[in-house]
């Protein structure tokens, strides 16, 4: 999925030298001053997703956020779990707010049954969110579009690859939805639409329509087999993608979501930031 390698080789280092500056340079305390990631006068907007921070507390994971210099937060249930209460569902917002972090998205979200939609419509109203990023099941799609429409929170199909019987790829998501209100749309996971042999760039483009988010990583194949890897170590055309992005004038949010090293995902995820940065900076 890559032409330049010369090009590739000059961006990973690039990366890999902000991302070290990022790692040595910042911690909790003085996180504010972190640099933020490029692009923001390029019209993108990153954030995190932090299934990225799974074996780690909330508070671990708008601190590492933070170092990160991200300011856009889509939450995993583990971190704001679906059983909360409406005042301790606020008093987590606050607390990510108070950090000067943006809760805009949660996910991703399972729903297998009515009750679940309709929890989860109801959860993401309690939080403030602009998006659900979820995985209806099809025969409760109806209600899914009829929840988006009463509480206006869009919803982010998300494809999971090979594996997934539900919606393993983009296009399985697009033709569930296509005449669906515009509130259902598609969350982007650019790995798992390598790992199905689709170029992203090219799904990007194809369903730029209900491109609602993206989740951003590299794979280490373009097969079933391929895993996350440090992005611009794997097969994922990053410059193409993102300067897709940019000629579609995509306005959503592009989150950083790395599933590996989930004891230690910090010093990934920096390279992985500090690559996208270097790959910007030349476009």
């Amino acid at each position: 999925m890559k032409t330049n390698q010369t090009r590739r080789k000059f961006l990973q280092l690039s990366g890999a030298g902000i991302a070290a500056g990022l790692i040595s340079g910042v911690s909790p305390v003085n996180a504010r001053t972190a640099p933020q990631p490029a692009g923001a006068d390029r019209k993108l907007a990153f954030g995190m997703a932090s299934y990225t921070f799974r074996n780690f507390t909330l508070q671990q994971t708008i601190a590492m956020t933070k170092r990160l210099g991200i300011k856009q937060l889509s939450l995993k249930d583990v971190h704001l779990p679906l059983t909360l209460s409406k005042e301790e569902i606020k008093k987590a917002v606050d607390e990510i707010q108070a950090a000067g972090l943006h809760l805009y998205a949660a996910g991703v979200i399972y729903m297998t049954n009515e009750a679940e939609v309709n929890g989860a419509f109801e959860y993401a109203k309690n939080a403030g969110l602009e998006i659900i990023v979820g995985v209806p099941e099809h025969a409760l799609l109806p209600l899914a579009e009829k929840k988006a429409k009463e509480y206006n929170i869009n919803l982010a199909i998300h494809n999971h690859g090979p594996t997934d019987k539900r919606y393993p790829s983009p296009e399985s998501v697009f033709e569930k939805i296509k005449n669906m209100d515009p509130r259902v749309g598609l969350c982007l996971d650019i790995g798992h639409t390598c790992r199905m042999g689709i170029d992203p760039s090219e799904a990007a483009e194809k369903y730029a329509s209900r491109l609602m988010d993206v989740h951003i990583k590299d794979e280490s194949a373009a097969t079933a087999e391929g895993t996350t890897i440090e992005i611009g170590r794997g097969v994922i055309d990053i410059p193409k993608f993102l300067k897709t992005l940019l000629r579609l004038k995509y306005k959503g949010i592009v989150s950083f979501e790395f599933e590996k090293d989930k004891e230690d995902p910090l010093a990934g995820v920096a390279e992985s930031v500090g690559y996208v940065n270097g790959v910007l900076a030349t476009l």
